[in-house]
């Protein structure tokens, strides 16, 4: 049974996974987006994102701490001046992974690329990503009416009143049209 083993090995030693990890994330930030396996993309996501999130805050601690897991100072220096600016606004989900479909020739691994979500340009309208719209439920548009009182409420019924009016005047010219 897999009870509570959450990390996925991946055939190496410890020393060897850090390693591997470590390189792997510093390729994705300088590069942006890395070909590998499902499994790696996998256990890189769980390695990276961390760092990620502790790069929004530009502080001598957290440019050591995350030096300290990338041992790499241009992708240290890169997280913190392009990519950290890129995902200011993002609360989390900084990376992607995309099946290729395709398996490797030697031992038929499943293949896929793993990117950074706010680098890709194919997903955004003229390379300037667009904000997307948050969803509000009823309720909240009742209790700001309630809030802003009457005089908001009155004018909302002017226009309601002006609608039905038009469509009085349109329908009459249909009627006479259809006794001729």
């Amino acid at each position: 049974m897999r009870h509570g083993k959450k990390i996925n090995h991946l055939g190496r030693t410890a020393s060897h996974r850090r390693a591997l990890l470590s390189n792997m994330a510093s390729s994705l930030i300088l590069e942006k987006r890395i070909t590998t396996t499902v499994a790696k993309a996998k256990a890189l996501r769980k390695y990276v994102e961390p760092l990620l999130t502790k790069s929004k805050s530009d502080t001598t601690h957290s440019r050591r701490t995350v030096f300290s897991y990338l041992q790499n100072k241009d992708s240290v220096k890169e997280l913190f001046s392009t990519v950290a600016s890129k995902i200011a606004e993002r609360a989390g989900g900084y990376t992607r992974i995309i099946k290729m479909g395709d398996v490797r020739l030697g031992d038929n691994a499943e293949m896929c690329l793993i990117e950074l979500v706010d680098f890709n340009t194919l997903y955004t309208k003229d390379g300037v990503a667009t904000k997307a719209k948050t969803r509000r439920s009823r309720k909240s548009g009742k209790k700001e009416e309630g809030a802003e009182g009457k005089a908001a409420a009155e004018p909302k019924a002017e226009a309601k009143k002006e609608k039905p009016a038009a469509k009085v005047k349109k329908a009459p010219a249909k009627k006479t049209d259809k006794k001729k």
